[in-house]
């Protein structure tokens, strides 16, 4: 495990992301790293499955800041998160009528939930899916309208956020809670710890 150890000499990871949930989880668990988001097309492939989709993302976003950086000693990490329910893959809520919408197709019953993260240096790309499952209660239309109203689904996939107020709304949850809010730590900390051992590796000869 690499939690908490210091990724000496190169102990800064760049991560391929504006979500400040990402960040905290990254320095909840002792990771040094700046924030350096990129721009990615996240349009759906048709017949694309919800695994794939994130999977591609999640290596393209961090690809392109790779790319972009230019460093061979740059340690990049790509994320992206969906919610899917029978296979269709939930966005980001562009309006109240479609985060409600969202809300609706969610309550009462399971989906998944999707996080691929993938870390790029100079020996390549790196990845791993983490797969959670999330049950809702009923929800009420006042419930769902109060919710909406509080801004938090805004610019979260699949319109709610499990560590806030929609945790409320949660009667199951299996799988990893890191991985429902943008990057599965547990999977990230295997992908650094290879990254990191076999540097050390290099340097030992």
């Amino acid at each position: 495990m690499l939690a908490g150890m210091s990724l000496s000499p190169n102990p800064l990871i760049y991560l391929a992301s504006a979500s400040p949930r990402r960040s905290q989880l990254l320095t909840q668990i002792g990771i040094a790293h700046r924030i350096a988001p990129v721009p990615v097309d996240e349009s759906v492939r048709v017949g694309e499955a919800p695994a794939d989709y994130v999977g591609r993302l999640a290596q393209a976003k961090a690809e392109a800041l790779w790319q972009h950086l230019r460093d061979p000693q740059a340690i990049v990490l790509g994320a992206d998160t969906s919610v899917a329910v029978d296979g269709r893959i939930l966005g980001k809520p562009v309006d109240e009528a479609d985060g409600l919408a969202m809300l609706t197709l969610l309550a009462g019953r399971t989906h998944e939930v999707y996080t691929a993260v993938c870390l790029r240096d100079a020996g390549g790309s790196r990845g791993r899916l983490s797969r959670s499952e999330v049950s809702f209660r009923e929800l009420s239309v006042q419930q769902m309208q109060d919710y909406w109203h509080t801004g938090e689904p805004v610019d979260k996939a699949g319109g709610y956020a499990v560590q806030g107020r929609a945790a409320a709304f949660i009667r199951h949850l299996a799988g990893s809670y890191s991985g429902i809010m943008g990057l599965p730590l547990f999977e990230t900390d295997e992908l650094l710890a290879t990254v990191v051992g076999h540097r050390q590796r290099e340097a030992q000869g």
